[in-house]
């Protein structure tokens, strides 16, 4: 599927979809001064073009040459490797990511975890990973890189440099949830299986110190209201089968006195 990458500098998203409402989704996707014209085959995507070009000097709207890329198959869009196969982790940002010394104090530590975060849907388990490194951001918290800190650091350049990617969903397909919990993370993956393969997208986050209190089946049952709002994009009018390793949550809908917080 060929496409062009293009970019319209000090244009705001909204004025980049009033410019191009009627082209939204059907040749067109837009992310703030970014978007991105597309079409199933080599005309279609030209005529696409076409009229993008035509609409962007209608409105003189002024294109950066550098940053545009007309009919390729593949291409680097938010810092992301884009084509016909799915989404992958830019290699050239990785590299540079692989290549960075151990941080020596807190500003180092919210740059790695910064760059590192920007991918976190191609790593599993990315919260419980960089658990040691986020500790030393809490308040009050001698800054000390031990081992547990440097083992964190290496894991997390070592999953960047084999990130897996990111295919288009099926939509013919059910989605396959999984959900889990630990003392101080929520995790979820998201996938399908096609082609004798399961392909996963990840999402986790660190629980404040008021969930890390919550009973083990309010934790379980966070996590999976966790991964419907994290994934809501994809779930929505979707047929959706849930896995979790806590039995008692098929249980709730039959419990007339359960707790608000677990109603809720």
């Amino acid at each position: 599927m060929p496409f062009g990458l293009c970019n319209a500098p000090a244009t705001s998203q909204r004025c980049m979809l009033a410019i191009f409402h009627d082209m939204i989704e059907e040749s067109v996707k837009v992310f703030m001064d970014d978007f991105s014209v597309f079409g199933n085959y080599f005309d279609n995507c030209l005529n696409n073009l076409y009229k993008m070009l035509q609409r962007c000097k209608d409105a003189h709207l002024v294109l950066n040459w550098e940053k545009c890329n007309f009919m390729v198959k593949e291409g680097i869009m938010l810092g992301h490797k884009v084509s016909e196969a799915g989404l992958e982790v830019n290699k050239a940002k990785i590299n540079i990511i692989s290549k960075l010394p151990p941080p020596t104090n807190i500003k180092g530590i919210r740059s790695f975890l910064g760059h590192g975060g920007f991918y976190r849907r191609f790593i599993k388990d990315f919260s419980k990973i960089t658990r040691p490194l986020t500790k030393l951001l809490e308040k009050d918290t001698p800054f000390e890189f031990n081992d547990k800190c440097h083992n964190a650091f290496k894991l997390l350049k070592e999953k960047l440099t084999c990130a897996p990617m990111i295919v288009s969903p099926n939509w013919n397909l059910l989605f396959e949830l999984m959900c889990d919990v630990s003392d101080f993370t929520v995790g979820a993956i998201l996938g399908q299986k096609y082609s004798k393969n399961f392909h996963p997208i990840f999402a986790s986050k660190t629980l404040n110190a008021a969930q890390q209190n919550y009973t083990i089946t309010e934790k379980e049952l966070m996590a999976v209201v966790f991964a419907f709002d994290k994934f809501r994009s994809y779930l929505v009018l979707s047929k959706t089968i849930v896995h979790t390793d806590h039995s008692a949550l098929r249980h709730l809908f039959k419990k007339q006195d359960a707790k608000p917080r677990l109603i809720c």
